[in-house]
């Protein structure tokens, strides 16, 4: 992507843009015991979420809310922490709105109830479009294409889309589409997915990425909360309900919108890193030569907060004990401490003490990795300490007994599994 290519227009300022972001994520497993699935680190240094955030502000969408539920004090926090260089004074914010139970008193029951329930939040801002964005996917998008594209159909709802293996397409909203990419047909989650004409092996999918017309927003909102049969979720309720009702509703394909990474033949990078196995290989892609994600790049940079932290340090050169890190990405603060590590993310404040060897594995902040300690295709959750001499990720039916072992024989180790105590008063 060159910078020429960015759509910044009235448009992109005349959008305000809702992130959902309760959801816990429980196919992360205990990951997600203590946070919302879009505050899970990822990729070194960033939360989920400062993705679809760095997407509005580098599309030119800097009026943004966050719709918050499960567990999210660690979400809430760095949202304070690391958006608000936004300046109200220009019109500039992200606003975190919890559930309130503002209209009923009842907490968000869909992803259509959480927008509802704020819906005078949204008559203040008063914005022509409103974008509704998942919180907890990776990837590079330019909303300004997807807005342009709305506005060229005179749609009344515009869907981004992306083709998905078919046997991967029961977790999505699969849709179908005539030749001028009008929704004739969508199914939630369908257990037998329509495959696309012609592409008998994929689906078109949704990314959850939705823009609507406020006005038409606002009375499909209400239409569906005044809807006792409903669940009130888009995919779900209300996107049937305008394609079978002949609404102009569209889809724009990822493609057209995607920011790309130079060297990765312009592959479009979509990631759901929703289970352990998905977030741990999201993970390790990093660590390739030119991955399809750039987090290199300066003209769509992720924006996070940070803290102020020294450099990462590597002691000791002797044969049998030697500091070092080989493809791998190691953040600041980090000790490695004659010990070896490979092919490896090691996020923020993490030690490994010598003779220990770390491989295709994913560390959280603030672990530490004692000496003699063997990981291997291991993630380590925050604040863990692992004791001296364990073994973990060689021995499959050991490691079951004591952690989370994902399908792929990825191993989850959080400080509860250890008897570390960590976030429970004693």
């Amino acid at each position: 992507m060159t910078q020429k290519s960015r759509f910044v227009s009235s448009m992109t300022k005349n959008t305000y843009a809702m992130v959902l972001a309760g959801g816990r994520g429980s196919r992360l497993h205990q990951l997600t015991d203590w946070r919302a699935k879009p505050a899970v680190p990822f990729g070194g240094k960033f939360r989920i979420i400062d993705f679809v955030l760095s997407n509005c502000v580098n599309s030119g969408i800097r009026r943004i809310g966050v719709a918050t539920q499960y567990k999210a004090h660690s979400l809430i926090q760095h949202i304070q922490r690391g958006w608000s260089f936004l300046n109200g004074q220009f019109d500039e914010f992200v606003d975190v709105l919890p559930a309130q139970q503002r209209i009923e008193e009842v907490w968000y029951q869909g992803t259509a109830d959480a927008v509802f329930q704020n819906i005078d939040i949204l008559r203040e801002i008063d914005p022509e479009f409103v974008l509704i964005l998942a919180g907890d996917h990776v990837y590079k998008m330019d909303y300004g294409k997807l807005l342009a594209f709305h506005a060229q159909k005179k749609a009344d709802m515009t869907v981004a889309c992306i083709e998905v293996p078919l046997n991967e397409a029961t977790a999505f909203g699969v849709m179908g589409v005539d030749g001028e990419s009008r929704v004739v047909d969508f199914s939630e989650k369908p257990a037998q997915p329509s495959p696309i004409p012609g592409k008998p092996g994929h689906a078109l999918c949704s990314m959850g990425i939705y823009v609507f017309n406020t006005r038409f927003l606002y009375e499909q909102l209400i239409r569906d909360a005044d809807d006792p049969r409903s669940s009130h979720d888009f995919g779900k309720d209300i996107i049937p309900h305008l394609v079978s009702s002949h609404y102009r509703v569209f889809a724009q394909s990822f493609e057209n919108s995607c920011v790309t990474c130079e060297g990765s033949d312009n592959v479009p990078y979509w990631r759901d890193v929703g289970t352990i196995d998905s977030y741990w290989e999201a993970n390790m892609e990093l660590t390739k030569i030119v991955p399809d994600l750039n987090m290199y790049d300066k003209e769509w940079p992720i924006w996070t907060y940070q803290e102020q932290l020294p450099p990462a340090k590597f002691v000791f050169d002797d044969d049998d004990r030697r500091g070092s890190a080989v493809d791998s990405l190691v953040s600041g603060g980090c000790i490695i401490s004659g010990a070896t590590v490979r092919r490896s993310l090691l996020y923020s404040n993490v030690r490994v003490h010598s003779f220990s060897v770390v491989e295709d594995s994913v560390i959280l902040p603030n672990a530490e990795v004692g000496r003699n300690v063997t990981l291997k295709g291991v993630v380590v959750d925050k604040n863990c300490v692992i004791p001296e001499g364990m073994v973990i990720g060689v021995n499959r039916e050991e490691d079951a007994k004591r952690f989370f072992v994902s399908d792929r024989g990825i191993t989850l180790v959080t400080p509860e599994m250890l008897g570390q105590d960590v976030h429970r008063m004693r």
